[in-house]
């Protein structure tokens, strides 16, 4: 019983990438613990929750257009896809709450997902193929050009070179192209959603417009639903909400001029010309 105590309070305090990347991990884990003891076949329980290519069967189980993120076809594809998303992440986080994190993260699944679906049945090159979408490549994908679009001129460390992030981006994105005829189609496909994704959320967010808040409000509304019962510590968290607003003495805002003055100096000069005080403001304004 202490040792799931102990695995529950290291799950708490991992970030929501983390979280996110144990999640696929243990997904991948379980499935195949199941072929293996139950002598199933390798797609038997993953074909409940794959993205089909066609419409119809997409009819079937609409579910598939987020749960097909969640799978992997083998091990080098789950590790390459964790191992960007956890140093994409980092980036992400160090400028972003972990609601704007899974606002691009899901939406970028959705839209790699739909650009699939669209493909495939819209263009004669892909008819006769039928070949299932499944990985989190788009969702990744999508906070990767994110980052590289939000805060361009970045600098990250490569082995041994510093590579501006646009650069980065691009490269991945020319490769998905590149490769488009050569083998999996379906997959860079969803890349290259899940990419414009990144990009064009980025873009309007720079112009002050999160057109994720609707699908914020969406999985909120959502998630109410099993806190119905649960009304009084809403209600002191609006209060203390207020509260805060009130102790700091600075208006809602003058506090978002505050972040979007720090996120333009990140995007003009890079993250290492903050202060440390600016860091430390940036980083608090993230965990609201």
């Amino acid at each position: 019983m202490s040792i799931r105590n102990d695995l529950r309070y290291k799950y708490s305090t991992l970030n929501i990438a983390e979280k996110l990347i144990v999640i696929n991990v243990a997904v991948f884990i379980v499935n195949a613990l199941l072929v293996f003891l139950l002598s199933l076949n390798a797609n038997f329980f993953v074909q409940w929750f794959e993205l089909p290519k066609g419409f119809m069967d997409f009819l079937i189980q609409p579910w598939s257009l987020v749960t097909y993120s969640f799978f992997h076809g083998g091990f080098m594809h789950i590790f390459w896809n964790m191992i960007l998303l956890y140093f994409s992440a980092r980036i992400f986080l160090n400028l972003f709450s972990s609601k704007y994190f899974l606002n691009v993260y899901f939406l970028g699944a959705i839209a790699g997902g739909a650009l699939f679906l669209l493909s495939y049945n819209i263009f004669p090159a892909f008819s006769g193929v039928n070949s299932p979408l499944i990985g989190a490549s788009a969702a990744v994908m999508a906070i990767l050009i994110f980052v590289c679009t939000y805060i361009p001129n970045q600098e990250v460390r490569v082995i041994f070179f510093n590579v501006k992030l646009w650069h980065i981006g691009a490269l991945f994105v020319l490769l998905d192209l590149i490769q488009l005829p050569m083998g999996n189609s379906g997959g860079h496909i969803a890349h290259l959603g899940g990419s414009l994704l990144g990009f064009v959320y980025a873009k309007k967010l720079q112009e002050g417009k999160d057109i994720g808040s609707g699908f914020e409000g969406l999985m909120d509304s959502f998630v109410n639903l099993f806190k119905r019962n649960k009304k009084s510590p809403l209600k002191t968290v609006h209060k203390n909400k207020k509260q805060s607003a009130k102790s700091n003495g600075i208006s809602k805002n003058e506090h978002q001029k505050q972040i979007d003055a720090i996120l333009d100096k990140i995007s003009k000069s890079g993250y290492e010309s903050l202060s440390k005080e600016e860091k430390d403001f940036l980083f608090k304004a993230g965990k609201e």
